[in-house]
């Protein structure tokens, strides 16, 4: 999910809530937390795996997530079918909130579920710390997901950390109505001819802009510095995580994305209440938009929309492909019931289900079995005019080339420099917001 980010959820409050990982994070190193070898406030040790008990009458297997997952009505098709692995499902709105609980939880030794909803930015942590983790490989899901996502997931020595729920490959959403305003093409078809590099769509939103005044290019300066990120091998950190913030590509992100702040962007925190409510005001045009963005559009923008907008999907993302977002599912050792977990998980990943929630919430599979399936790839988006989203979002996941490196301090990372940008945003010279963004890294090692 998402990302699934911070932001997929039914209700517009809850759309906030998947992607917000995004934007804030505490000053100390998450790694720092998970890494910790030695629990606080208990005697048990951290690494030992929990005695393993039956479910017993009345018992259930817990799981926590966060955001919007999908998962309601399949926890309860698992448990009709399941009547002595009952499972019970806690919803944190945030993944800011979960992941603050979970590593107070890490460091207490307790208080944690049976299975464990994980961003995908954090997953880096656990691949650092895995002796807290159980191993969830086995033959039977061997190969299941896109090698990307489970590459994420895996230990040097084989280990499989969680089970990945979904992913995020990109395209641009936009607002044909607009587009029509401007001038500009609509057919998604010639709008994707439009932008096929970062120069294109850069110079396309100058056009707009002088055409739609009020309205911005884009929803957030945060949000294409993401996008433009997503293309980038080793954004943060090098292979044997070393931290790089130096290196001349994020350089590029931040320059470019800082210097088309003042005409095409919104200066909206990605979001945050001005974001959302930039959606119902004619705001801006353009949305990088994996899969997952759709349900944070339709409940900020309305479902039904309002009388004249129009909303579509380019299958072009600039410069490329791109992959934002995709969570996981983790048990930690200290279950009492990790078989059962380990199942309960698998099953919720499979393919089948993952099918389910791509209808239901739009979260793009990461299982290759599901996106070879014939529903998924004919699947279209009545409120993004009727576009195929099954063959446009699997187009996009094709079009990958490039997974960014997630080192243990990429969150933490990532959300200072995103941080960077807000204040440009806010009028914070460029330079002088660089300036403190490298200040703060340095602090996190």
């Amino acid at each position: 999910m998402h990302p699934r980010s911070r932001a997929r959820s039914a209700t517009a409050g809850a759309s906030r809530a998947r992607r917000r990982f995004r934007t804030v994070f505490a000053g100390t190193a998450v790694a720092a937390l998970v890494l910790t070898t030695a629990a606080c406030g208990s005697d048990d040790d951290p690494t030992k795996s929990a005695d393993q008990q039956k479910l017993g009458k009345g018992e259930t297997l817990t799981i926590t997530t966060f955001g919007e997952f999908g998962y309601d009505a399949l926890i309860e098709e698992w448990n009709a079918a399941n009547p002595d692995k009952q499972v019970k499902q806690t919803k944190v709105s945030l993944w800011d909130d979960w992941k603050n609980e979970l590593n107070t939880n890490l460091q207490a030794n307790s208080g944690l579920p049976d299975v464990v909803a994980i961003e995908g930015d954090f997953i880096p942590a656990l691949v650092a710390a895995p002796e807290r983790w159980v191993d969830l490989s086995s033959e039977e899901v061997k190969g299941r997901w896109l090698d990307f996502k489970e590459k994420a997931a895996t230990t040097p020595d084989g280990a499989l950390v969680g089970y990945a729920t979904d992913a995020g490959p990109e395209a641009i959403c936009y607002r044909a109505d607009l587009f029509e305003k401007a001038g500009l093409p609509t057919d998604r078809e010639e709008v994707a001819a439009l932008m096929g590099t970062w120069d294109d769509y850069f110079a396309l939103g100058e056009k707009f802009v002088a055409k739609v005044p009020g309205s911005a290019w884009y929803d957030a300066s945060g949000s294409i510095a993401q996008a433009m990120l997503n293309q980038v091998e080793f954004p943060f950190e090098k292979a044997d995580n070393t931290v790089d913030v130096d290196n001349p590509e994020l350089k590029a992100v931040y320059e470019t994305v800082a210097g088309h702040t003042e005409k095409l962007s919104t200066k909206a925190a990605q979001w945050s209440d001005d974001w959302s409510a930039g959606f119902k005001k004619d705001g801006f045009a353009t949305i990088p938009c994996p899969g997952w963005m759709r349900s944070n559009i339709r409940d900020n923008t309305g479902d039904p929309a309002p009388k004249g907008v129009k909303w579509d999907i380019a299958d072009v993302f600039p410069g490329g492909g791109g992959n934002w977002g995709g969570s996981y599912l983790a048990v930690p050792k200290t279950s009492k019931h990790q078989e059962e977990a380990k199942e309960f998980a698998a099953w919720i990943t499979a393919p089948e289900q993952q099918l389910k929630i791509f209808s239901l919430t739009g979260n793009f599979p990461s299982q290759t079995e599901a996106l070879e399936d014939p529903e998924l790839l004919k699947a279209t988006d009545k409120y993004f005019n009727g576009a195929p989203a099954g063959e446009i979002f699997s187009n996009r996941a094709a079009a990958i080339e490039v997974q960014p490196y997630h080192g243990p301090l990429y969150s933490d990372i990532l959300s200072k420099f995103q941080d960077a940008i807000n204040r440009v945003d806010q009028g914070t010279d460029p330079d002088a917001s660089w300036k403190k963004f490298t200040d703060e890294v340095a602090a996190l090692q």
